[in-house]
């Protein structure tokens, strides 16, 4: 299934708790008929924006790096990502992510139920 990119519904907003900034968010539809899927997007998010630290107590989160570089954290531990990287946080774990890099950093994240 190929989904192209969406122009409708774009927003900017605030996410993740406390998350610095604003993130441009692109949603992607998705036709589940399972309802996997609660969430698909691309973010961009300018230097110094972040995805403010935050818990996935019933779901899982997956972040796939487009272009841009940012800082990776899980369970309070940290690393530099760039693109072509992808990170999953699993239930009951928690994370999030900052911009630290002089470009838009630009991530695709999807929320699944896990079974």
């Amino acid at each position: 299934m190929i989904l192209k990119n969406q122009n409708e519904g774009v927003k900017r907003e605030k996410l993740g708790g406390n998350g610095k900034g604003s993130a441009l968010s692109f949603p992607v539809n998705i036709p589940d008929t399972n309802g996997a899927f609660t969430m698909t997007t691309r973010l961009e998010l300018a230097p110094g924006s972040s995805i403010g630290y935050h818990k996935h107590a019933d779901n899982e989160e997956v972040y796939f790096i487009m272009s841009g570089k940012g800082l990776y954290t899980e369970e309070n531990e940290s690393a530099e990502v760039t693109a072509g990287d992808i990170m999953l946080c699993r239930r009951g774990r928690s994370h999030g992510i900052e911009n630290d890099g002089s470009e838009t950093l630009v991530i695709g994240a999807a929320i699944a139920k896990r079974a």
